[in-house]
């Protein structure tokens, strides 16, 4: 495998895509180009701009709050105004045609913006500034791996962003168990899968509120953040697990500040006594039972084959090498679940480099791969539409699953039309001096194909032969 094809793989593959001028700036040496951005602070994303979690709360406190006024006000205006023209002709009981008058939010609380829009431009630039992008992957890997789902509730809506901040990011390069314990805690999850209304039916609130137990956190700690669903775990652990997590949740009142907005235990909601969950007593009392679940599975040998197995199939291929999956597995088992070894067993084997690229771009990948590439910078509003119309919308999957990240899931023909709209739209707004043959030597190398060439080479005009580009199999395949 020549230099300049094994940058095309490190870049592709494993990162966003060249830039023009990146196949060559890394001949030298591309896996050590991508092994570069295995560090501990080099996925983190330090924005003075991004509120977090306390901040976004805080935000919709306030908003729901104006909102409430704003109603009561428009409330008692209406009785009043019913009262004293009780008695008025009908044609000046509707002076506004029958609506009343328009009423707004105080001033600083107008309608508020979409909070992922500042989040996916700051996750633009950081995939624009990347030698390779080998971190913003590996992190985008875990956000769908520990996923929420911002339509879920106006909660993780405001959130989700800063859930990626701060549970997920600074932990992808350090130990699993700590990014098992982040994301667990963050209020995000905690109210996407419920587990802060989860109330131990023999706890205290329980014997006095008749709530009950859910079982959705639980289950998808074992089942997807995990060891996995083959991992031979019952019902009966489900449930136990979900006593076990009773009480988890997090601070919602803003006259608690040191507790408002992060993770506490609320012993008056937790399930007591002791709990088998895969064949042990856990016995502990309060947090501690819920630590030392959470121990054993991030230390369960299932865990490091499932883990293994999912990173495979994220960066190699839909169909994992199995050898390839036991180095991976072995790296997590023997290493304590270090994230940074597990990367550097991925990216350092010999498999992850000649597998053939068979695997499609998902489409958060492709767009910013066509960003880099063209040298453009698409306003957040544009991106975030483009995500949904392509199905893969910014911290928003169908389920606590995540986004699949198989071929066979991207590939229908209407997603392939809906690429070629975007890929015009981009292509547009690349440089106008931008000379199509020159970018795709530029960014595909020698990987281009004679037909993909001989193809640009006979556009009619810059935007289709920039849009055939990025419709091309080399484009699209890592």
């Amino acid at each position: 495998m020549s230099s300049a094809t094994t940058s095309f793989v490190a870049l592709q593959r494993f990162g966003l895509g060249a830039r023009p001028g990146d196949l060559g700036a890394i001949a030298g040496d591309p896996r050590g180009a991508v092994l570069a951005e295995i560090a501990p602070d080099a996925a983190l994303i330090a924005d003075a701009a991004l509120p977090d979690t306390v901040a976004a709360l805080t935000e919709i406190r306030q908003i729901q709050a104006a909102r409430k006024a704003v109603k009561q006000t428009a409330s008692a205006d209406a009785n009043a105004s019913q009262m004293s023209d009780a008695n008025a002709p009908m044609e000046d009981m509707s002076p506004a045609g029958g609506r009343p008058p328009k009423r707004t939010l105080p001033d600083g609380m107008g309608k508020p913006g979409n909070p992922l829009a500042p989040e996916i431009a700051a996750r633009l630039d950081a995939a624009l500034r990347a030698q390779v992008g080998f971190a913003e992957r590996w992190a985008m890997f875990w956000a769908n791996h520990f996923a929420v789902e911002a339509d879920s509730n106006q909660l993780v809506r405001w959130t989700a962003g800063a859930y990626d901040r701060e549970a997920i990011r600074p932990h992808v390069f350090g130990r699993f168990v700590d990014l098992l314990y982040a994301a667990t805690q963050h209020p995000a999850m905690l109210r996407y899968l419920n587990n802060a209304t989860s109330v131990g039916p023999d706890s205290k609130a329980g014997l006095r509120r008749g709530k009950g137990l859910n079982e959705n956190h639980a289950r998808e700690l074992m089942e997807l953040h995990t060891i996995g669903v083959d991992a031979g775990y019952t019902q009966a652990d489900v449930t136990s697990f979900a006593k076990v997590l009773t009480g988890w949740t997090f601070g919602q009142n803003e006259n608690q500040p040191e507790h408002f907005g992060r993770f506490v235990f609320n012993a008056g909601a937790h399930e007591p006594g002791p709990q088998t969950v895969l064949g042990q007593v856990y016995d502990q009392k309060g947090v501690k039972q819920g630590d030392a679940v959470l121990d054993m599975l991030a230390a369960h040998p299932a865990t490091a084959t499932h883990i293994a197995t999912q990173l495979v199939r994220a960066f190699v291929a839909d169909v994992p090498p199995p050898d390839l999956v036991a180095a991976v597995a072995g790296t997590f088992r023997d290493s304590g679940g270090d994230l940074a070894l597990v990367a550097r067993t991925l990216v350092g084997a010999d498999e992850s480099w000649l597998t053939p690229m068979e695997k499609l771009r998902l489409p958060q990948e492709y767009l910013l791969a066509a960003a880099r590439g063209l040298g453009v910078r698409p306003k957040p509003p544009q991106l975030l539409k483009a995500l949904a119309t392509l199905g893969q919308p910014l911290f928003n999957p169908p389920s606590p699953e995540g986004f699949h990240d198989d071929a066979a899931t991207w590939l229908a023909p209407d997603a392939m039309t809906n690429r070629l709209d975007i890929a015009q739209n981009f292509a547009q707004q690349a440089d106008a001096g931008d000379d199509p043959r020159q970018v795709a030597d530029a960014i595909l190398g020698d990987r281009q194909s004679p037909q993909t060439r001989d193809t640009i080479a006979h556009a009619e005009g810059r935007v289709q032969g920039l849009t055939i580009l990025l419709m091309s199999p080399e484009f699209q395949r890592r």
